[in-house]
């Protein structure tokens, strides 16, 4: 018998890919959504929005147990409250996607372990450490829950780019075809490491098999620590095309966009604690993920 997976969203980016990988790997999905977008093949659907808690709740009422939760969407406190309240004795395994901007970015430590003294306390990353808390702190009955911090996220159907100004360009192509400047803060030197999107779907999905991941919380990121620049650099590199960067100051864009501080970090992490619970733990090079992701844009065109 097919494995249960039911997925919190199923429309979106990190969402619709989970869904589709775990449609591919065997299981049986179901996916919570508002039903606004469509929804992969292959998935059985609910609508509710989350924010309705009682046609969630009721969305949910006549389904049987399932061996794994994802939340991909949870971002108030109170969506991870309800996480609780809705599966602690209907899931054996709950995975929360987090993310890594929880750190202060005044304070991290290269790379960055999974504990700090030093996180944010607003903003979206202050809101994901308060969901991370909330699950900390709370009897979650017989669900074994895990968290996830990815970095950035790339891959097919999302946009492309990593870094102000051009975070997820919509003309990001067209831009650098055209070989226009890119504007780059601090000229792209901040390191990162970048997660293709199917290797966090196959992460979460063979979570549900590692008894050591209950209760912790993971950094989720590819395997090449690389400066931003050269995210853009292997595009330019795809696309056949020179790479032109003018530099933005980082004190000036700070003074202009202080919410932008948790991208104008260095973001390095080491993953051997995923390996040590038998986590599938992401390999793709940012080179083949990126060729994927920039092939998918171009046979959209």
């Amino acid at each position: 018998m097919a494995r249960r997976l039911l997925s919190i969203g199923g429309s979106g980016f990190v969402s619709g890919t989970l869904a589709r990988h775990a449609v591919a790997a065997g299981w049986d999905v179901t996916i919570v959504s508002r039903g606004q977008r469509s929804l992969p093949a292959g998935v059985t659907a609910l609508q509710a929005d989350r924010k309705d808690l009682a046609a969630f709740a009721t969305a949910i009422s006549d389904c049987d147990d399932f061996d794994l939760v994802v939340d991909c969407i949870g971002y108030d406190p109170q969506d991870a409250v309800q996480d609780i309240e809705q599966f602690r004795h209907r899931t054996k395994r709950f995975v929360f996607v987090s993310t890594d901007f929880v750190f202060d970015p005044a304070h991290r430590k290269f790379p960055q372990s999974e504990e700090s003294d030093h996180y944010l306390a607003d903003s979206y990353g202050g809101k994901k450490r308060q969901c991370e808390q909330i699950f900390l702190d709370s009897d979650c009955g017989t669900m074994e829950w895990t968290v996830v911090r990815p970095c950035h996220i790339y891959g097919p159907g999302s946009l492309l780019g990593c870094l102000p100004t051009h975070g997820r360009d919509r003309d990001l192509i067209d831009r650098m075809r055209k070989e226009e400047p890119l504007k780059l803060v601090g000229g792209g030197h901040f390191l990162q490491q970048p997660i293709l999107a199917g290797d966090l779907a196959d992460l979460m999905l063979s979570l549900a098999d590692c008894e050591d991941a209950a209760g912790r919380i993971f950094q989720a990121a590819g395997p090449d620590i690389v400066e931003s620049k050269a995210f853009y650099e292997i595009i330019a590199d795809l696309l056949g095309v020179g790479l032109q960067v003018e530099e933005i100051p980082v004190g000036e864009y700070l003074r202009d966009h202080p919410a932008s501080a948790p991208f104008l970090c260095h973001r390095i992490y080491d993953l051997s604690r995923l390996g040590a619970v038998g986590a599938t733990v992401p390999a793709t090079p940012l080179v083949r993920g990126l060729a994927s992701h920039v092939e998918s844009i171009l046979n959209k065109a």
